[in-house]
């Protein structure tokens, strides 16, 4: 400014002038005191009231965030105070009060920002239109502080604390730096609003959110806010104080463990998940049937509740026992039953009937019992649909005891599994496509397979009509779809049967069969042609078929399902002739004769030392055992070990028999061979103990590594006699060595009548040499039966002189060797002399004439 003025504002006068007054633009001091803004107006602060006494007669500049220049409406009634005010270059201005009293003014000096930028006022602070400082919105200056040159100290303002209820109902307020968020209470559930606007929270229902929440076992109830969770009856939580959810869950409670006897004496306690079950161990029954009442059942023996019953007219109790167990579960229709229950009315069933393990006495004929067999299968039916699980997914059930093995695969909606099903019971396999009857039933279904031991007694194979002989060959097994609506087959259902005997009749057929009640068909008031026969139940056909068979196993295909067996058709074997059965006997007994003659011979007659009988000898030890032993070996056929035993000792002579006959067949050709040679005979034939080596090793070989590889082998046959199977060609560890034997004994045989030319050829004709030609011509063919070569003939008996001829020639080894070796010998005929004249108490010395045929029994040397 140029020129100086005075500025009148009410009572404050501003000098103003050009020159600059002495110490004013070049002495001031910088006042920073940001508590004089216009618009920080606490009273609060430490050392309230501030005043500016000390600033009378000193240049000022008023600067920093607070502000740069006085306020000088502030002075309006405040007498004779004046402020002198100098522009300074560089804009700014120096203010020097001045007081013509000489008492401290109590004032202060309010200053403002001339021109307020958005940093004026310094962190969290903005100015005002009129250039005062307040704390940006959310935020404000305390009360008991006082602002420092750097700031005003401006602080968040915690809404939520100061305004309660702010947010509204089911809110909570959140405070945030600046400002405040509404949020929903848990358990509620909205849209966050800012500060003012309404927010709607509404509860969440947790339980339909999330159906697990509780964890299994347990109930969710929904609450304002929040849910409550509490367990099935018969769980618990592990942790009482921490609500139930998927980490701590309910558990059961096993009663049983817990409570012993809560059912009762003489009593099954079953815990299962959620609750037990009281049942009764086999031979007793529950007082109230199927049905278990806590508290007022107990157990009865089945004996006292038989006894108890009062049957109706033309009933049996047992008949009436089983009939109020099926009408009491057709009036239960829905209820659950435990394994044990189950398994309980199982073995009572069986056991009234009088089949089963625990049937005191068998009451049921060889005919069986047809009516109390249905009635126990239609029991079964609703017991199995009584024990069926409810499932999402799948489940497996078994039940096995001594009367019943069950297995029970149910199926749910929530199964994905499209392969074959496989059940089995006591090694009876079914596969069904279950899934199939799932798609048809709102995709649950099941099936069960089961065995009843004792049922092939009820159902017996006589129902089967056939006529041929019939055997039950295999367990009665029972198939059921429990709880379906549509059972129709849409494929044939396979079984694998296994079967009771693995030896099948050379005349055995095979056959699927299943139980057919046509009684039902008559309540139903279907009509029935079998009703003028009488023939309402029986094994059938119709419906299955075998698609495979070996001696263990058979496959049936059936299109339906029901009760299922193997039963085995025997074709009747044609009788066998009462002459040829003599005929053998007869032949037999005096072959026997013949061999006690020979051994007596053998053993007690005075041989030269150098002819071997040891071949001989011992050949008719084991013909003649073994023809003995072939004369019992159908008596033994019901006893198993000794019908085994029988036929591996008989498998063990005839071999012995065959190997003794090719080892005189050798013996034979050497010496044949050696008189043919004129050789010195020291001994004849083969050294005794090379003979017992091949004798009795070769055979014992044999049979020991045919009942090593097939011990079943031996036992009885189906021609009901001891001997060998033909299972597994097992009578080739007979039938092989004998046709090796055989061939060989040809081959000697022929070899020996080849060296036997020259002697042959020699011989004269007078009337002495003629009779040693019948002689010798006897023993050749008399050695071609001890040798076994007419043992051919069994392939030849399809007429009756071959079966005779093969029982005759075959049936006397014994007597041609007695006759050849020792009536036709010389030495042997004198001994038997002497034996006969000695003991009549004469001395006769007959000597017979030697011949020609004498000399091949004798050594060389004894010529």
């Amino acid at each position: 400014m140029d020129c100086a003025s005075s500025l009148f504002l009410g009572l404050l006068i501003i000098p103003v002038c050009c020159d600059f007054p002495p110490g004013s633009c070049d002495g001031y001091t910088n006042l920073t005191d940001s508590w004089r803004n216009r618009d920080f107006t606490s009273t609060s602060f430490p050392g309230f009231p501030k005043t500016d006494g000390h600033l009378v007669n000193h240049w000022w500049r008023f600067t920093g965030i607070g502000g740069d220049r006085v306020v000088s409406n502030c002075f309006a009634n405040i007498r004779g105070v004046y402020v002198s005010v100098v522009l300074c270059p560089g804009g700014f201005y120096v203010h020097k009060p001045l007081s013509r009293h000489s008492v401290a003014i109590a004032t202060g000096y309010v200053i403002y920002h001339h021109d307020c930028k958005p940093n004026s006022c310094g962190p969290l602070a903005e100015c005002t239109p009129d250039g005062g400082c307040i704390c940006v919105n959310g935020y404000e200056i305390p009360p008991e502080h006082l602002p420092t040159p750097d700031s005003f100290g401006c602080v968040d303002i915690d809404e939520c604390e100061r305004t309660a209820g702010i947010c509204g109902p089911n809110l909570t307020c959140i405070n945030i730096p600046g400002e405040y968020i509404c949020a929903c209470l848990e358990g509620f559930n909205g849209t966050d609003l800012p500060p003012g606007g309404s927010n709607q929270c509404t509860d969440i229902d947790e339980c339909v959110e999330d159906a697990t929440v509780c964890g299994p076992n347990s109930n969710c109830q929904n609450s304002i806010g929040s849910y409550i969770c509490t367990c099935f009856p018969g769980y618990r939580l592990n942790k009482p104080d921490v609500i139930a959810s998927k980490s701590n869950p309910c558990t059961d409670i096993d009663e049983c463990t817990e409570t012993p006897g809560i059912c009762g004496k003489q009593t099954v306690c079953t815990n299962v998940p959620g609750t037990f079950y009281c049942s009764c161990p086999d031979g007793y029954y529950p007082s109230t049937g199927i049905v278990w009442e806590i508290g007022i059942s107990f157990c009865k023996s089945l004996q006292d509740i038989l006894d108890e019953i009062e049957p109706a007219k033309g009933q049996t109790k047992e008949g009436a026992f089983l009939g109020n167990m099926d009408q009491q579960l057709k009036n239960n229709i829905g209820v659950t039953l435990p394994e044990a229950t189950v398994s309980n009315c199982f073995s009572s069933s069986m056991e009234v009937s009088g089949v089963g393990p625990r049937a005191r006495t068998i009451r049921v004929s060889s005919e069986g019992d047809g009516e109390t067999g249905s009635m126990i299968l239609d029991i079964s039916d609703l017991l199995i649909s009584a024990i069926i699980p409810p499932t999402e997914n799948q489940t497996k059930t078994s039940v096995q005891t001594s009367t019943v093995d069950l297995s029970l695969l149910a199926i749910g909606p929530g199964s994905d599994d499209n392969s074959r099903a496989s059940l089995s019971t006591k090694g009876q396999i079914m596969e069904i496509n279950l899934q199939a009857f799932a798609s048809a039933n709102n995709g649950s279904a099941s099936a069960a397979i089961m065995t009843l031991n004792g049922m092939e007694s009820l159902l017996s194979h006589q129902y089967f009509k056939t006529e041929n002989k019939t055997e039950m060959y295999s367990d009665v097994f029972t198939v059921i779809l429990p709880k379906l609506n549509h059972t129709n087959l849409t494929e044939p259902v396979n079984f694998t049967i296994q079967h009771k005997k693995t030896k099948v009749p050379a005349s055995g057929i095979v056959t699927c069969v299943y139980w057919e009640d046509k009684s039902k068909n008559k309540e139903e008031g279907e009509e029935d042609n079998t009703e003028m026969s009488g023939e309402t139940r029986s094994w059938s056909v119709e419906g299955c078929w075998v698609t495979y068979s070996d001696e263990n196993y058979t496959i049936c295909s059936c299109s339906h399902l029901s009760t299922f067996a193997l039963i085995m058709q025997i074709g009747e074997p044609p009788p066998e002739s009462p002459f040829l059965e003599w005929l053998n006997r007869i032949c037999v007994i005096v072959g026997l004769f013949f061999f006690g003659l020979a051994i007596f011979t053998f053993l007690l007659c005075s041989w030269n030392p150098k002819i071997n009988n040891t071949a001989r000898l011992h050949l008719c030890l084991s013909l003649s055992l073994s023809h003995l032993l072939l004369l019992w070996n159908d008596e033994y056929t019901e006893d198993e070990l000794a019908c085994t035993v029988m036929a591996g000792l008989l498998h063990f002579l005839v071999v012995a028999s065959f190997v003794w006959m090719l080892l005189e067949a050798i013996q034979l050709y050497l010496l044949v061979r050696r008189l043919s040679k004129v050789q010195v005979i020291q001994r004849d034939g083969l050294p005794w103990p090379l003979l017992y080596l091949i004798g009795y090793g070769v055979p014992f070989v044999i049979v020991g590594a045919s009942a090593l590889v097939y011990s079943d082998g031996y036992g009885a046959t189906e021609a009901e006699v001891c001997w060998l199977s033909t299972q597994r060609n097992f009578n080739w560890a007979l039938t092989g060595p004998v046709i090796v034997i055989l061939a060989m004994n040809w081959i000697l045989f022929c070899a020996t009548m080849w060296s036997l030319r020259p002697t042959l050829a020699n011989m004269k004709s007078d009337v002495s040499q003629s009779k040693d030609t019948r002689v010798i011509v006897f023993k050749i063919l008399a050695q071609f039966v001890i040798l076994g070569c007419t043992w051919i003939l069994g392939l030849y008996q399809t007429n009756l002189f071959f079966q005779v001829l093969f029982i005759f020639l075959n049936s006397q080894q014994g007597t041609f060797l007695f006759i050849v070796h020792c009536l036709l010998n010389k030495e042997v005929r004198e001994e038997y002399i002497r034996w006969l004249t000695s003991s009549c108490g004469k001395d006769r010395s007959v000597k017979d004439a030697p011949s020609v045929s004498e000399d091949l029994d004798k050594p060389e040397e004894q010529r």
